[in-house]
């Protein structure tokens, strides 16, 4: 896919977002994710009410009016992105793959981030770490777009591969958490994507959630909590390498963490709208 191709494919997913995301708004980052301080942004005319101590007593001495500084907030935000790769992502909901909706919900936080002047640095764990500069708007879509096409996760039409040719290798779990921790240590905002399919380390996600910037996102189908027979797919044993079967028995009332800070989206839903209300 050359470059021509990936800003297509970048127009057609921004088309497909504003289609589909009737809650879309430019305002929702900023009302959730906190900048690092206050900026001045310009002086108005002081109505009863206004906070006595934003009056610039200088500037009123000068004039007939009395004036208050008004101030907005210093963004600056850096909001990185866990997208967890897994064999379970290919499967999801009438046409629509768990993969899909993630790769959506990230241009989603792209798009938003090039009106609210943040920046978004994706991590994609896979056979290995993949870092993402951090970017925001299109120039950040396209650089995600064609980073999956790279991995073979989407062709030129910007549609998930679903017949894979090898097995999704996954790294190690301990990783994962160790990469998360080190970004919650520098205050960054932190945002997980995945289905969590191979979570085994369940007490140490349950303390991170309870981080005031750790924000978990699980993609889920009708098939991971309502199958009535066992479902199997394919995946390998991170730690030996070998190809295994494991095994999603009926899980239609499992919620794997009650905390504010995670929640679970399905396929089956309006899943950009959702995601968006969540963080509004």
């Amino acid at each position: 896919m050359n470059l021509k191709e990936i800003e297509r494919v970048v127009r057609m997913i921004q088309t497909h977002i504003f289609k589909n995301s009737n809650a879309y708004a430019t305002g929702m980052l900023k009302s959730h994710f906190r900048g690092s301080g206050l900026q001045f942004r310009e002086h108005q005319v002081y109505v009863p009410g206004d906070d006595v101590r934003f009056i610039d007593w200088k500037l009123s001495a000068r004039s007939t009016n009395t004036y208050i500084k008004t101030f907005e907030e210093e963004r600056n935000v850096e909001i990185v992105v866990f997208f967890d790769l897994s064999q379970t992502l290919f499967y999801g909901f009438e046409n629509t793959s768990k993969l899909q909706a993630m790769i959506e919900i990230v241009a989603l936080l792209y798009l938003l981030a090039g009106e609210t002047h943040d920046v978004i640095r994706v991590i994609i764990w896979g056979d290995k770490t993949y870092s993402l500069p951090p970017k925001k708007g299109k120039e950040g879509l396209t650089i995600f777009i064609s980073t999956l096409e790279k991995l073979g996760l989407i062709d030129q039409n910007g549609k998930v591969v679903i017949r894979q040719k090898k097995i999704m290798d996954t790294i190690f779990e301990n990783s994962k958490i160790s990469q998360v921790k080190s970004y919650l240590a520098r205050r960054k905002e932190v945002i997980y994507l995945g289905d969590l399919s191979l979570i085994k380390e369940k007490e140490t996600w349950n303390k991170l959630l309870d981080k005031k910037h750790m924000h978990c996102f699980r993609i889920f189908s009708p098939v991971d909590k309502n199958s009535h027979e066992p479902f199997l797919f394919k995946t390998v044993n991170p730690a030996s390498g070998k190809k295994m079967v494991t095994e999603i028995k009926n899980q239609e009332n499992d919620v794997l963490f009650k905390k504010e800070r995670y929640q679970e989206i399905g396929v089956h839903e309006r899943y950009l709208e959702r995601f968006v209300r969540v963080l509004v």
